[in-house]
C-alpha cells in the first residue's frame, strides 16, 4: 500500500522504488519509516517471505529489494539467486540485511549478485547509503564484513604470486584492483582522473570477461589469479 501523499506504484513513483523483506513486522515498520523519509526513496510493498516477495516484485516491479537472510518458505540467499537470475535480468538490485554476522552468508549473496550486505544494527545512514550505492552501481558492505571478506581473500590465496593470464585489457585490470581493494566508482574515478560513467563502463565490462555477477565477483577474481599484490 502506498503511503499518504505518495503516487501508488500503478500511477508511477518518482525516485528509487523499494520493496522491503522481513518475517518480523517491525523492522519492516523501520525501514520503511527511514527510507519513505528520503526525498528521492519511495517504499512501494512489503513481504514477509521469499515467495512473497518474488510476487510483489513480479507486481511493483521495484528498483530495490532489502531482504532478510533467515525467513519462512524461501530465504534471503535463495530470494538473491533469484532475483539476479535470468528472469529479472539485472532489472532489481538486492541489497541484503540481516542480523547475522556470518562471512559465509556475506560471500554467498555477494557471490550471486547482491548489491550490499548490511548489518541490521548499521544503522539508518549506512541503509539509506547502501541504496543509493545500488542506484549507482556500486556495492557496499557493512565495514566489519569488508575487513574479513578481505582477510578470506588474502587467506584462501596466499601462494598465489604469478598474476595468470587475463582476459581484461591494461585498463580494465587497473579498475579489477581498485575494486578489489573496496574502491567505489566515485574513488575509482578520482583516483585515475576519469568520469564516473567511463569506470562504470570499465567494471560492466570487466564483469562480463570474468564471469562475475557483482563487484565482489571481481574483488574474488583478481585475489585468485593473483593480480592483487600482498602488502604484508
Amino acid at each position: 500500500m502506498a503511503r499518504q501523499g505518495v503516487a501508488s506504484p500503478e500511477e508511477g513513483v518518482m525516485g528509487t522504488r523499494i520493496l522491503i523483506v522481513d518475517d518480523h513486522e517491525r523492522v519492516r515498520i523501520g525501514f520503511r519509516m527511514i527510507l519513505d523519509a528520503q526525498p528521492d526513496m519511495c517504499v512501494v510493498a512489503e513481504a514477509g517471505d521469499g515467495e512473497e516477495a518474488l510476487r510483489a516484485v513480479r507486481k511493483h516491479r521495484p528498483d530495490v529489494v532489502l531482504a532478510d537472510i533467515r525467513m519462512p518458505v524461501l530465504d534471503g540467499l535463495e530470494l538473491t539467486r533469484r532475483l539476479t537470475g535470468p528472469e529479472f535480468k539485472g532489472a532489481v538490485k538486492v541489497i541484503v540485511v540481516t542480523t547475522f554476522e556470518i562471512d559465509e552468508y556475506a560471500y554467498i549473496a555477494l557471490r550471486d549478485g547482491a548489491s550490499g550486505f548490511l548489518l541490521k544494527r548499521s544503522g539508518p545512514a549506512l541503509l539509506i547509503e547502501a541504496v543509493r550505492s545500488a542506484m549507482n552501481g556500486d556495492t557496499l558492505i557493512s565495514p566489519q564484513i569488508t575487513v574479513r571478506l578481505l582477510e578470506h581473500f588474502r587467506r584462501q590465496h596466499a601462494g598465489t604470486d604469478e598474476p595468470r593470464e587475463t582476459p581484461l585489457t591494461e585498463r580494465e585490470l587497473e579498475i579489477a584492483r581498485l575494486v578489489a581493494r573496496g574502491l567505489s566508482n566515485t574513488d575509482i574515478a578520482t583516483e585515475l582522473f576519469i568520469s564516473i560513467g567511463t569506470v562504470k563502463t570499465h567494471v560492466a565490462s570487466v564483469q562480463r570477461k570474468v564471469a562475475a555477477t557483482s563487484r565482489v565477483g571481481i574483488a574474488a577474481w583478481a585475489w585468485e589469479n593473483g593480480h592483487i599484490r600482498r602488502t604484508g
